[in-house]
This record gives C-alpha cells, sequence and structure tokens, in this order.
C-alpha cells in the first residue's frame, strides 16, 4: 500500500501500521481514512499530504 508524507512536519502514514494512537487499525488505506483524520504529530489535515516515495 502507498504510503503518504506530511508536507508540514514529515510525519510518514504507513497503512501498514495505520494510527493505533487515533483508533486507525493496520491495513487501513490512506484514501480510507475518515475526512477528519488529521496528523498525529502536527494536526494538519489530509490535504497536506502528498505519496510518498522511498
Amino acid at each position: 500500500m502507498q504510503k503518504y508524507i506530511c508536507t508540514a512536519c514529515d510525519y510518514i502514514y504507513d497503512p501498514a501500521v495505520g494510527d493505533p494512537d487515533s483508533g486507525i487499525e493496520a491495513g487501513t488505506a490512506f484514501e480510507d481514512l475518515p475526512q477528519d483524520w488529521s496528523c498525529p504529530d502536527c494536526g494538519v489535515g489530509k490535504e497536506d499530504f502528498i505519496a510518498y516515495e522511498e
């Protein structure tokens, strides 16, 4: 699955891990995150994430 990086703080959302602190289960694709989900490190919204290429 595609990873996404926060353009504000460089947090990487990894679908294999999810965001357990926000109740997002492992295996949840970025596109399937709730619209009101925000970066757990800096708080910006999904619109401030871009596809991450390793």
